[in-house]
């Protein structure tokens, strides 16, 4: 593997964090730095640290994993999408939720980075070659992944916030429905190309 298919790679895994930072953004309508870093930092975060627990456990569970993680991802963000649904409709006079919050942002970024998870197991079935060949590879890989998933959600969150302010009340029902409708893709994609 080049270093190009690894750039691939690694904004292709981000997409979906990218989505859910915008939501994040539409619902919280500011841009401060401690949010920003939180959303961004723990995407990238487990972005990076996933592919090299999925490389680690390929030869054991691969197999079992792949059965149910697209089923794992559609759970976790239909439950964070449904709780803001719920509190943007229920809300009466109620602040919206904080996507920001440690317990939204660590279920998100699990949800999220659980593709990448598959991608470290499919990286240990790799010939070490390009990248690879080198001893710290993998290691690599998952800073290059990380690196990019935290910009590319930095800029997402920013773009969400600039919207977020022009959608007001309406930008919390259009997050919750953006996160839920990302589970549903992840588990029609592996539903259908399994």
């Amino acid at each position: 593997m080049g270093i190009s298919d690894l750039l691939l790679i690694a904004v292709g895994l981000s997409m979906d964090a990218f989505a859910v930072a915008v939501s994040c953004g539409l619902v919280l309508c500011f841009i401060k730095l401690r949010p920003t870093l939180r959303i961004a930092g723990s995407f990238g975060l487990f972005q990076g640290i996933m592919p090299l627990i999925g490389f680690a456990i390929a030869n054991t569970f691969s197999d079992k994993f792949a059965a149910v993680d697209h089923w794992i991802a559609f759970g976790l963000l239909s439950f964070v999408g449904g709780k803001m649904l719920w509190e943007a409709i229920k809300g009466e006079e109620e602040l919206p939720a904080d996507p920001s919050r440690w317990d939204n942002v660590l279920v998100m970024a699990v949800a999220t980075s659980i593709d990448a998870l598959a991608v470290g197991a499919s990286f240990a079935l790799r010939p070490h070659k390009g990248i690879f060949a080198l001893s710290y590879g993998y290691l690599l890989a998952s800073a290059v992944i990380a690196s990019i998933t935290f910009s590319i959600c930095a800029a997402g969150f920013v773009i969400g916030c600039r919207f977020g302010n022009k959608f007001g009340k309406k930008a919390e029902i259009i997050g919750g429905l953006v996160l839920i409708g990302i589970g549903i893709k992840i588990l029609l994609e592996d539903l259908i190309l399994s």
